[in-house]
This record gives C-alpha cells, structure tokens and sequence, in this order.
C-alpha cells in the first residue's frame, strides 16, 4: 500500500434525470439528488486510490459529513473533486468539493478504511 495524503481525483457528470432526487426516492424535485452526489464523491475517493491498494486490497466507506449547498437541475455540469488529507494506518480521509460551473454546490468529508476484499467479502456474506 503506497497511500499518502494529496492523491486527488475528480468526477464530471451532467446531471440526467436519473441523477435527480425524484428518480432515486430521496425527494420530488428534479435536481441532483443528495444520496447520488454522495455517491459521486465516493466514486473519486475509491478512483484516487485505485492504483495504490496493494493486490487484493479495497477500501470501504466507514463515514461520512456532507452538506449538500445547492440545486443542480437537469443539464447542469457537476464536478466533484477529492483529496485524500488524511492516512492513518488502514484510515483513509478525504475531503471533497462539488462545484457547478458558477459555485460550489457542496462539501464534506468521507472516511474509508482499506481492508482486504476477499476476507470482507467472505465476512459479510456469513
């Protein structure tokens, strides 16, 4: 495991109806629905540290601080980047910023802790 902290990695999408909040449940607005920008946040923190897991390792979310700021309707550009600021042991940190094309539409932080996958896996399937 090469982890340390400033790996970064940033996902762009643009928000699709089946992004929107009334798509996935969590409310009945057509704008970027709060569990899917976390989900996009998750997605760079796991894309930052793809390449520096040793074999067979993986990295699970363990906790999470989010505020989500602002609306993002259908068509908007969202760009969310993560920073990996924190290693400590198997704990990984990350802090991450979404922004629209004008301001940031939100924030927070996601825990992960590296665990090997198969071992996991076989635990969580008992």
């Amino acid at each position: 495991m090469t982890l340390a902290p400033s790996l970064r990695s940033q996902v762009l999408i643009m928000v699709e109806r089946t992004d929107t909040a009334q798509e996935v449940g969590s409310g009945d607005v057509p704008v970027l629905a709060t569990p899917r920008l976390l989900a996009l946040a998750e997605q760079a923190s796991v894309e930052a540290t793809r390449a520096h897991l040793g074999p067979g390792e993986t990295s699970v979310g363990t906790r999470v601080e989010m505020e989500h700021l602002l609306p993002s309707p259908v068509g908007a550009h969202v760009e969310v980047t993560t920073e990996l600021t924190e290693v400590d042991g198997r704990r990984l940190v990350f802090t991450f910023v979404a922004r629209d094309r004008h301001q940031v539409v939100g924030r927070g932080t996601i825990e992960r802790v590296v665990v090997d996958r198969a071992r996991f896996v076989e635990r969580a399937t008992r």
